[in-house]
């Protein structure tokens, strides 16, 4: 861990002259929401506008709320396009089948604007290994439904009520620079090859980006370690998590882990493995981790001592007790660390193996093998790639990873 904190302050040194004050901004690139509308529209391409709108009525769908919110955000879009040309920015925007390396290449910062899943769906493009460059190209949030959406990796809600503010500090520099840790997802093979991967939101094959990058083969040690030749970084970088486990939720993944490169094999049945960031510790891994007041309640209600003052007083703030806890589960987005949590393990018989072995923990890295028969590997809810049975995975956090925001009080 302490070495990991060092290399972290290493790469601040780097981008100590990336002050942003220094930060020149002359190209934005917008990058759209897909609102629920032109989802239908893309599932039913075959239809008129007409024939949707009924088709949608027809399966009991409040088809002018789905308008009012699809015009509600195009409306706000068109206000975040016009604030950046109002500052002297070149603006280009960029939906989710158009988002490429080469319009990233061209912008000076990337601009989503929507939800928590446009971000992501940014930050997973706006990443050194997709784009096959060395360049750290900042990202910056506009929430445009603030009343319906929490929007946690966004500029705080005053800002979409004010984005011309936003966008006039954000070209002056008054504003911070935020590191997000992401997780490098490494598979391990005998040939290096990449199986092909699937787009969750519109349920297609995606195009790799990553075509030029040639396998690495393994040293000697981690060779021998985990019976494998070479190994291939995926193009995608987790801002959130990567989550591994069976296509059909009901079937039990099984799955073998080392952690930290450690000689113990750990073997879990599961419903499915979380590994999390400190910026995805507010996201599924808070949701698969977090306790209720009368899950306090019923675990007080459990002592021996149950009727004694001491524990009646405890159960008058089972409220306080779960928030406490809840809140504890949260670590900071530039943490170098992973934490995992096994879903549901299983804890009977001879599972898991070792008995000792904890359901969520922190690490740094974390080797995962798949023993499943249908099974999936996901990053941030959005690309899934198959991980059956013989697949083998390396999860880590690398510094240079790092992905750069803007933030604004």
């Amino acid at each position: 861990m302490l070495k990991s904190k060092q290399l972290l302050k290493q790469f601040a040194k780097e981008y100590a002259n990336f002050a942003p004050a220094n930060f020149q901004l002359k190209r934005a690139l917008v990058v759209t929401k897909l609102s629920r509308y032109e989802l239908e529209q893309l599932r039913h391409p075959e239809l008129t506008r007409e024939q949707l709108e009924q088709k949608l009525r027809d399966r009991g769908t409040d088809v002018e709320m789905v308008l009012y919110l699809h015009n509600l955000h195009k409306d706000f879009e068109r206000r975040i396009v016009q604030s950046f040309q109002d500052v002297g920015c070149e603006v280009k925007l960029s939906s989710r089948s158009s988002l490429s390396k080469d319009v990233m290449s061209w912008a000076d910062v990337i601009v989503p604007v929507g939800g928590d899943g446009t971000f992501l769906l940014s930050a997973n493009r706006a990443s050194p290994l997709f784009a096959l460059s060395q360049q750290k190209t900042p990202i910056v949030g506009f929430n445009s439904d603030p009343q319906r959406s929490a929007g946690r990796l966004l500029l705080p809600k005053y800002f979409s009520e004010n984005p011309e503010e936003a966008v006039s500090r954000i070209k002056s520099g008054d504003f911070k620079w935020m590191h997000r840790s992401r997780i490098r997802t490494t598979m391990l093979g005998s040939n290096g090859k990449i199986p092909e991967s699937t787009d969750l939101f519109r349920h297609t094959a995606v195009k790799m980006e990553q075509v030029d990058t040639a396998p690495e083969m393994l040293d000697e040690h981690m060779a021998n370690k985990y019976k494998a030749k070479m190994k291939r970084i995926l193009p995608y970088l987790a801002l959130n998590e990567v989550f591994i486990g069976e296509h059909i939720s009901a079937r039990v993944s099984h799955l073998q882990l080392v952690l930290d490169h450690q000689d113990l094999v750990n073997k879990t049945k599961c419903s499915g493995l979380c590994v999390s960031t400190g910026t995805g510790s507010t996201s599924w891994h808070t949701s698969i981790n977090r306790i209720t007041s009368s899950d306090v309640d019923d675990l007080l209600k459990s002592l021996p001592n149950s009727d004694s003052p001491d524990v009646l007083r405890l159960r008058e703030n089972v409220d306080e007790i779960a928030q406490r806890y809840n809140q504890g589960l949260l670590f900071a987005p530039d943490d170098p660390r992973l934490c995992y949590s096994i879903r549901e393990q299983i804890c009977v018989g001879v599972w898991p193996s070792p008995s000792t072995f904890k359901a969520r923990d922190f690490v740094q890295s974390v080797f995962i093998k798949s023993h499943c028969i249908d099974a999936n590997l996901v990053i941030d809810g959005s690309i899934s790639y198959p991980f059956n049975d013989g697949a083998k995975v390396l999860l880590e956090i690398c510094p240079e990873d790092a992905l750069l925001t803007i933030a604004l009080d």
